[in-house]
């Protein structure tokens, strides 16, 4: 057990595109934190982005490790514990946490955090060239060490790997929520998903454990299309540069009797493609953006008619105590794929080229391994 400072790698986002992996330090765990030693991590679009926030930046929000130092007050942690991390920390208390909203937890995302009386896991206590760095979503788990509050930590079923783990964390509790918590897809129901990626596939695996039964899959690239049948979706469509969507729209409401799905799922990250589910949606039916996608994108109003509901929900409305239990049930009976979603793994130093897969759809689930 390592009880003083830890220094290891961290890839750090100067704000400006670019990154390096340079050492950090990261001080011991205080009352309610935990430090963390991360062995692996999901890259997703989010990260990408993240080049361009303010900087410098510990990079990454999605990972899992071990325990590696408690601090006083935590409960139901060892050293050595394999845990999954949850970037939506709840505080449990605040007025968005008591209405049973943890995703929008205001001491983690509005308020200011060093006023509500919030650890050091955000004020400092992890330092580049001697002085504070943030960490995306207060996390960074392109890092071998993070201290965060203890919140944020999930502890794993021993038998789930932690290098699979990790991307449960964002990409699946995405995906697989947005169908569940949030359009709550019902048996029989029809869903289209527009990008088969690691958060579109998610979705796709939702709405299978919810019954649907028409699951349409939507990409520009093959390969994703048949990863997306193994994984529940019933139809296929491989989609084409018309700006318009016409053929594509016409597609989905053919196998639809012509009406548009019930639920209809954007994840491409693409700004100019986060209405278009508001056109494969049928009349009365959800049409949900849950890439995160960032920038600008226009639409006809009339594109909401008549009572279409369009919502970009955060996180797949994630409740962990509540949902992180689930999916490792869901995992352990074989109703929900995890490992085989996982299409590249690269060492730290190949960041630049799990980006460039992921822009290009080379891969579906791209993993860093932590060291």
């Amino acid at each position: 057990m390592n009880t003083g400072i830890a220094s290891g790698p961290a890839i750090i986002a100067d704000g400006k595109g670019g990154f390096a992996i340079e050492t950090i330090e990261v001080e011991p765990p205080g009352p309610g934190e935990v430090r963390v030693a991360i062995a692996a991590a999901g890259v997703c679009h989010t990260d990408h982005a993240s080049l361009h926030w303010p900087g410098p930046l510990v990079m990454g929000h999605e990972g899992a490790g071990h325990v590696e130092q408690v601090g006083e007050g935590v409960r139901g942690l060892e050293i050595g514990q394999p845990v999954l991390l949850n970037w939506a920390i709840p505080c449990g208390t605040c007025f968005q946490c008591a209405r049973g909203a943890a995703t929008l937890c205001e001491r983690t995302h509005e308020l200011d955090v060093p006023r509500l009386g919030n650890s050091r896991a955000h004020a400092g206590a992890t330092r580049w060239h001697g002085r504070p760095i943030e960490r995306s979503f207060h996390l960074g788990t392109f890092a071998r060490h993070t201290l965060v509050r203890a919140e944020a930590v999930t502890p794993l079923p021993a038998e789930l790997p932690v290098d699979a783990a990790c991307i449960l964390g964002c990409a699946v509790m995405t995906g697989v929520g947005s169908a569940v918590n949030v359009a709550a897809v019902a048996p029989g129901a029809s869903v289209a998903v527009l990008g088969c990626g690691g958060v579109g596939l998610n979705v796709i695996q939702g709405a299978r454990i919810s019954g649907a039964h028409t699951i349409i899959a939507i990409d520009r690239v093959q390969a994703r299309l048949e990863r997306a049948r193994e994984l529940g979706a019933t139809h296929l469509l491989l989609a084409d540069d018309d700006p318009q969507h016409a053929q594509l729209v016409a597609a989905v409401r053919a196998l639809t009797e012509g009406r548009g799905v019930d639920h209809a799922f954007e994840a491409t990250g693409t700004a100019a493609l986060a209405l278009l589910p508001l056109q494969l949606a049928r009349n009365g039916g959800d049409a949900l953006q849950v890439s995160g996608a960032h920038g600008t994108a226009a639409f006809e109003l009339p594109q909401l008619f008549w009572n279409k509901r369009y919502m970009a929900p955060l996180y797949g409305d994630c409740v962990p105590d509540r949902d992180f239990p689930r999916l490792f049930g869901w995992i352990a009976r074989g109703e929900l794929e995890l490992a085989s979603l996982i299409s590249h793994r690269y060492p730290m130093e190949a960041l630049g080229r799990a980006f460039d897969d992921m822009l290009a759809g080379r891969s579906m689930k791209g993993v860093l391994r932590i060291a």
